[in-house]
């Protein structure tokens, strides 16, 4: 009876889709701006656009060109696999990149104007995973891992070669989707030879058993060479095990190439300290920085380091504002930056003269990136209906120029739904926005399905993102009404509306929730009768809690790798400063924090009452897969309508292409069926 439910759901999905709106297959369809780079003469953007193959289950990522000015887009590689990590030369006439060639990921150089087959130019044994020249070109930075402890039953008893065994003597034994297999990821230098860069870098960490990139997800921008090429600053932790695990104290460590010494520029600084910059003329460094140790969510600003004077300030800190990513300009008398506010990420101008922000780009849509090119910003823009393109601003003005289309094709065939901003009073008498999202050929006289979207972070906004999972636009085209809101807990609307959700993320966080969903159903053209909830990570935590409070306004609930029993969920995951920073910290100290009583949704399964679907990841480590397993099996033995939909090789995401298609149909089936 089960598997017939899921075919005919799936069947009739099939059928019943419009063809000139979204589907899964579209979205996998989609072509995907990542990096974007702008030559130094101002010319010419390269960027990276990778493709999926659903049928074979695999992407691939090459390198275009387009013109400063907008016009025709020009592939420049073509040979099989990824190309990344692309720069220009200093004479704006040659692109580097990395991709598989001998002795493993290297560096790769081709002729943007006349398309000569590309030159690999670096033979690092091992590769590398990302790299950056010195201004000259001579100096190549680069990361890469390197073994620094044991941990296989083979490498302590090597009379047992066979064996399949992990030791484990401390925490952060495993971290977001990977085992900890005793290596790091360290910084090198090496130096040019005859027009080449071969054999082993020096590593400026040798023999220190800590990382830099951070893991899970920095790269290149944790590390820079400075202008006079003497120096070079990179990103560390440097802690290990269960300090590493309860801290986010990472720094700002200078090397010196000539001397070997290395100064922690950020010493005292107790938070994140991530993405060093040099102004260019090498005096000054800027870095973004968090001030409290253990709060991954906590104001991002951005510091100035003072070459001179050894002393740094804080440009951002008289403004309620969170920065995600900075550029300098040349003269070194500005900064640009991206900071999300009030639900968009916009581009903003700080001036260090009358030290004033001021806000450059406005409207409904996300910038992804950010490049300076003259009197422009270049940079990758989104929103809810489009994925990246890439666009030009004028710092002045502020009026922006869009220079690709790249899925023109696709969106010139299907039908794209409204959406609309709203602010809705929450129950404590604040002003909340929420998104609401229409299908395509809206009818006002109709009643719709509705779905509250609950986002994950906890403290990520909900913005103008496109997402290939959570798509808006996809959810529109199934004539579903989204409520998305910007609940308690999120940035954009200051660090205390940020900081509220705290230890309180069943409180007043649900009651903006429920105070989205009651006002927004009050429309004629929803069907208050017919809304499920949906969400990921903290929005699938949220599924289960409001499954225990909701008195019914919900006919259905779906949850992506949600947090269900708090106590577990603590003695299994991985970055404790999470925890300790959000729920307060353990439960088993002398006195534990309410969180534990007052917002674990398994404290109140004895409320629930409706149907659910429970996505998971086996390869999740940040919410681990028991989480979804006790849920499924409080559903089931309580004889809820339920289903649980595990992924063995995903983690906390979906990504790839034929598993994140069959996650769509389950998800539309399961609605569909409970909804229409």
């Amino acid at each position: 009876m089960k598997n017939l439910f899921l075919l005919s759901g799936i069947l009739f999905y099939t059928l019943s889709f419009s063809q000139d709106r979204m589907t899964p297959e579209l979205l996998w369809k989609l072509k995907r701006i990542g990096e974007i780079a702008v030559s130094p003469d101002n010319s010419t953007i390269a960027f990276t656009q990778r493709e999926y193959k659903v049928e074979d289950n695999s992407s691939e990522s090459n390198i275009y060109l387009v013109p400063f000015g907008g016009g025709t887009i020009k592939q420049l590689t073509t040979t099989k696999g990824s190309e990344f990590n692309i720069t220009w030369s200093k004479d704006s006439k040659n692109i580097y990149y990395l991709a598989k060639g001998e002795g493993g990921v290297n560096v790769f150089a081709i002729d943007a104007i006349n398309g000569i087959p590309p030159v690999q130019i670096s033979f690092v044994d091992g590769g590398m995973s990302g790299f950056k020249f010195s201004a000259d070109e001579s100096l190549l930075v680069y990361c890469n891992e390197v073994k620094m402890e044991k941990y296989t039953g083979a490498e302590f008893h090597t009379d047992m070669p066979n064996s399949n065994v992990r030791v484990i003597d401390d925490l952060m034994y495993r971290h977001w989707s990977d085992w900890e297999d005793g290596m790091r990821s360290h910084v090198f230098f090496l130096n040019k030879k005859d027009g080449k860069f071969t054999g082993k870098g020096k590593d400026i960490l040798e023999g220190e058993n800590f990382e830099s990139p951070l893991k899970p997800f920095g790269g290149i921008e944790h590390f820079t060479i400075s202008p006079d090429q003497k120096t070079i600053l990179y990103v560390c932790k440097k802690s290990e095990g269960k300090q590493f695990a309860v801290s986010t104290n990472a720094d700002i460590y200078a090397y010196d190439i000539a001397t070997g010494s290395t100064t922690n520029l950020s010493s005292g600084m107790k938070g994140y300290d991530v993405d060093p910059s040099y102004s260019e003329d090498g005096s000054k460094i800027a870095w973004l920085s968090m001030e409290e140790d253990g709060y991954e969510a906590d104001k991002n600003d951005i510091v100035i380091y003072d070459g001179a004077t050894k002393t740094i300030s804080n440009i951002t800190s008289g403004f309620d504002i969170t920065v995600d990513g900075f550029v300098w300009s040349p003269k070194g008398d500005k900064i640009y930056f991206k900071s999300v506010k009030e639900a968009c990420v916009q581009l903003f101008e700080y001036d260090f003269k009358s030290k004033q922000i001021r806000q450059i780009t406005s409207g409904d849509h996300d910038y992804t990136s950010i490049e300076l090119a003259g009197d422009f910003i270049v940079g990758g823009r989104m929103d809810m209906n489009h994925p990246t393109d890439i666009f030009k601003v004028s710092i002045k003005k502020g009026e922006e120029t869009q220079l690709t289309d790249v899925n023109k094709d696709i969106y010139s065939k299907i039908k794209t739904g409204t959406v609309e901003k709203r602010w809705v009073t929450t129950t404590d008498g604040k002003k909340q926005l929420v998104w609401v999202i229409f299908p395509p050929d809206f009818d006002k006289t109709k009643k719709y399905p509705a779905l509250l979207y609950c986002q994950g972070g906890p403290q990520s906004a909900v913005s103008q993102f496109f997402s290939y999972r959570w798509n808006f636009q996809l959810m529109a085209a199934n004539d579903y009404i989204i409520i998305a809101p910007n609940r308690r807990g999120l940035p954009g609307f200051g660090q205390e509306w940020n900081d509220a959700i705290r230890e309180d993320w069943g409180g007043q966080p649900m009651e903006d929730y429920l105070a989205a969903v009651d006002e927004i159903k009050k429309e004629p053209y929803v069907n208050a009768d017919k809304i499920g909830a949906v969400g990921a990570s903290y929005g699938g935590y949220s599924v289960y809690y409001l499954a225990g409070i909701h008195e019914n306004r919900f006919k259905c609930f779906i949850s992506h790798c949600g947090l269900f029993n708090l106590e577990s969920w603590y003695g299994t995951t991985e970055e404790l400063f999470f925890a300790n920073s959000d729920i307060g910290g353990d439960y088993y100290g002398v006195q534990s924090p309410k969180s534990y009583l007052e917002n674990s949704p398994h404290r109140k399964v004895q409320n629930w009452n409706t149907p659910m679907l429970i996505f998971h990841g086996e390869q999740d480590f940040r919410v681990p897969l028991n989480q979804g397993m006790e849920a499924f099996q409080a559903l089931q033995l309580k004889g809820i309508e339920s289903k649980m939909v595990l992924f063995p090789d995903e983690n906390h995401f979906v990504l790839t292409p034929q598993n994140a298609i069959i996650w769509h149909r389950e998800f539309y089936s399961w609605l569909d069926h409970y909804l229409k």
